[in-house]
């Protein structure tokens, strides 16, 4: 935010150190007071009964304190900085007409450690905001390794993204290629993925090959549906600009002037991973996302086609791999601590 949309007061730090005590100094206090220029949209600011003012003092270890369109932080120096940026982060949003829910809240104080913050959210004059747009929505970054993601989307042919759940790999993905579609970079989207049961026997499926195909896919269209209009959506998947197919159907063909996606990748085998990324065409851009820890097919990890892929070709120009751990969670936060809690360094191995 700049200086003509809040001003800030900080004031001088102030001791906490206890009395005859000069080794052992607390932390430094500070106070900070914003004044906002923009008061019709401090109801949403602050959410319904102070709810986002209170999440960032539970999550901060700060005391905010609002009278009017004038708000006090108070807390260790650390604390109150990133505060600071997080409610600037939070009222730039708003101008420019993004949602502010818990999520987005939660989102902006994760990344509140950077020191780029504000220029993540609203660009400067030597780089522009980092942003997807679609017919339905804006999309932001909301962790530090989806801004290193989104730019990588933009800026290579091929594209790792490996990481747990709810980090955004396959939804930005789908969203950078919704965008491409739209404005006529690419003429496809074929969205693909291995049609493996997490852990289970759910056997026959009836219908027509797309019934018995779409379940495994569901998360997918998901994705297409929140970037696009129900009826555009339809409407393409019937012209065939947009394609959702196992990955089987992908052998023997080239995907040129495409988007091509690949989702739970880490269930492909070697060979199909092989296969899959042999079907690159030209003025086509393709991303293959997976979490390397949730592997179902037979043998685990040492025969998932994804591990093998990214240690032969990282590091070759025209391919990125962006890693996401647990921090960059974007569902409830209680996500991230589930998903650490399985897969951090206190994790223990299941029973054989």
């Amino acid at each position: 935010m700049s200086r003509k949309q809040a001003r800030v007061q900080t004031s001088a730090p102030v001791s906490s150190a206890p009395a005859g005590l000069p080794g052992n100094q607390a932390p430094q206090r500070a106070r900070t007071e914003m004044e906002f220029e923009n008061p019709e949209i401090l109801g949403t600011l602050f959410g319904q009964f102070d709810a986002n003012l209170v999440q960032i003092e539970n999550r901060l270890g700060v005391y905010i304190s609002a009278r009017g369109n004038r708000i006090q932080i108070e807390g260790s120096e650390e604390a109150v900085a990133r505060a600071r940026e997080v409610l600037s982060g939070m009222h730039t949003r708003l101008k420019q007409g993004f949602e502010l829910d818990q999520g987005a809240v939660e989102s902006l104080i994760a990344m509140s450690s950077e020191p780029t913050l504000e220029g993540i959210i609203t660009g400067d004059d030597k780089r522009p905001p980092i942003m997807i747009r679609t017919r339905k929505k804006t999309i932001v970054p909301r962790s530090a390794a989806q801004i290193d993601y989104m730019q990588a989307l933009t800026g290579n042919e091929v594209i790792f993204a490996l990481g747990p759940a709810g980090t955004g790999k396959t939804y930005l993905a789908v969203a950078q290629a919704v965008a491409q579609l739209i404005t006529g970079s690419v003429q496809r989207l074929i969205l693909s993925r291995p049609a493996v049961e997490a852990g289970e026997r759910i056997g026959f499926l009836p219908g027509d090959m797309k019934d018995k195909v779409d379940p495994y896919l569901r998360p997918l269209y998901d994705a297409l549906y929140d970037c696009l209009p129900a009826e555009q959506v339809e409407r393409r998947i019937a012209s065939g600009e947009i394609e959702i197919a196992p990955i089987a159907f992908m052998r023997g063909r080239t995907l040129g002037d495409a988007f091509v996606i690949l989702d739970e990748a880490q269930n492909t085998t070697a060979a199909q991973m092989k296969m899959f990324l042999t079907r690159f065409g030209q003025n086509s851009r393709m991303v293959v996302c997976g979490d390397p820890n949730q592997v179902d097919i037979p043998g685990g990890v040492h025969h998932s086609g994804l591990a093998d892929a990214v240690r032969r070709l990282e590091g070759i120009e025209g391919i990125a791999v962006s890693r996401f751990t647990a921090a960059d969670v974007v569902r409830h936060p209680l996500v991230g601590r589930i998903v650490d809690a399985y897969e951090g360094p206190n994790a223990e191995k299941p029973p054989s």
